[in-house]
């Protein structure tokens, strides 16, 4: 049996997970859990994020929001906290996941072919837009909330960053768990 969207050509074989993401109802309560319970820090925060040209369904936004980094390993994890009701995928339907996933990440060279593979499989961008020379759409494949799949092309210094927060986390001994990046 053939199943629709397998192998190479489907939304997976744009590349692997590198990032589970998590809009908690409390962003407080989640840093504490995932710094003091789960050992994973510390967290970098980067506040009042907004995507140059964001688009929700199509449709200009000017939402904005927080984001923490860590890494688990090799996994990132980010925590999302919105800054405000304008339509995005941090308000509304696709945030109402309570602290469960949210959302994963994987990393592409070019997200106008990742974009030309989603609409092969009928998966609906729903976010889509620009943070510096960085890229990104974010997709649903069609089963609602918990199931969006974030796709990055990074721009010159996501790699950068990215290793600095991973390193820091290699030799994090608890103490700072929350920094915030400028």
């Amino acid at each position: 049996m053939m199943v629709s969207g397998a192998g190479k050509g489907g939304i997976s074989g744009l590349g692997e997970v590198m990032q589970l993401a998590f809009v908690p109802p409390d962003f407080d309560a989640a840093v504490a859990h995932w710094t003091g319970v789960m050992g994973v820090g510390p967290f970098f925060l980067m506040e009042n994020i907004h995507l140059e040209g964001m688009r929700y369904k199509g449709e200009p936004t000017n939402a904005a929001f927080d984001l923490a980094l860590a890494y688990w390993g090799d996994i990132q994890i980010e925590l999302i906290r919105p800054r405000d009701d304008q339509p995005s995928i941090y308000t509304g339907e696709y945030a109402q996941v309570g602290n469960g996933l949210h959302h994963v990440c994987i990393l592409v060279d070019n997200v106008d072919e990742a974009r030309r593979v989603c609409d092969r499989q009928g998966a609906e961008i729903v976010i889509e837009g620009e943070l510096g020379d960085s890229r990104v759409i974010y997709v649903d494949p069609g089963q609602g909330p918990g199931s969006l799949v974030e796709i990055l092309q990074q721009g010159e210094d996501g790699p950068g960053l990215f290793a600095m927060i991973k390193e820091a986390g290699r030799s994090w001994d608890g103490t700072d768990p929350l920094r915030t990046l400028g």
